[in-house]
């Protein structure tokens, strides 16, 4: 079983097991395969709100940032606009977001983790309240010791800003953060994590690619793949 260090500048050798400390997870494409139900939410908000249709793979941008951030940059939306671009998509999604699936060997992967001692955050840019509503109907909820994610209003909702605040709230809940590693399938999870000053692992089974990842310190194929770099599994 191979896992593959990353192809950036910030890439090193690894050892058989990274070790963790505290181990911080991404949601979407991480954990759980959202992006179908982000979609239907996506384009029935838009529709609603007579915005000009865009195809899946465009709506496909929307998933990884802020929803304020995405209407923004990929809508045109500022201001009260975008307020109400963000209620209505969280209207529609509400009603079907508990049925994105876990991804196969997910949910082993994050009970071993939690048997071994380690420290578990969430750190999404989702709405946290809904992060932990996905985390309980998938039975997992208890495993974290921290929910990280956007406040009412989208407030804090970037990756450097839910990776400072899981770390800050799992030093406060006496973690050992001397060596923190996040766990995410895009782009934004290596930039934030790298904002912060922390190593991330890419995971390819998500959205994102091994070009997307090439600043991560190693990517892994499979759960299992995860387990082995993150010393859970031989």
């Amino acid at each position: 079983m191979q896992v593959t260090a990353g192809a950036g500048p910030r890439s090193r050798p690894l050892p058989p097991a990274y070790a963790p400390s505290v181990v911080l997870l991404d949601l979407d494409g991480t954990l759980v395969d959202s992006a179908p139900a982000i979609i239907a939410a996506l384009a029935a908000a838009f529709s609603e709100l007579g915005l000009p249709a865009q195809a899946p793979t465009e709506l496909m941008r929307f998933v990884g940032p802020p929803l304020v951030d995405g209407f923004r940059l990929y809508a045109g939306l500022t201001g009260a606009a975008n307020a109400e671009a963000v209620a209505t998509y969280r209207r529609h999604y509400r009603r079907t977001m508990l049925d994105s699936p876990l991804y196969d060997g997910v949910a082993e992967l994050v009970r071993a983790l939690h048997a071994r001692g380690v420290p578990l955050a969430l750190a999404t840019s989702k709405h946290e309240g809904y992060a932990r509503e996905i985390l309980a109907h998938a039975d997992l909820l208890d495993y974290f010791t921290v929910v990280s994610g956007a406040r009412a209003g989208d407030v804090g909702g970037r990756k450097a800003q839910v990776i400072d605040s899981a770390l800050r709230r799992l030093g406060a809940a006496g973690a050992d953060l001397s060596r923190p590693i996040h766990v995410g399938d895009l782009h934004h999870d290596v930039e934030g994590a790298a904002e912060m000053g922390i190593d991330c692992v890419g995971v390819l089974w998500g959205y994102g690619d091994q070009e997307a990842l090439r600043g991560a310190v190693a990517q892994a194929a499979t759960p299992a793949e995860l387990g082995v770099l993150l010393g859970v599994e031989d």
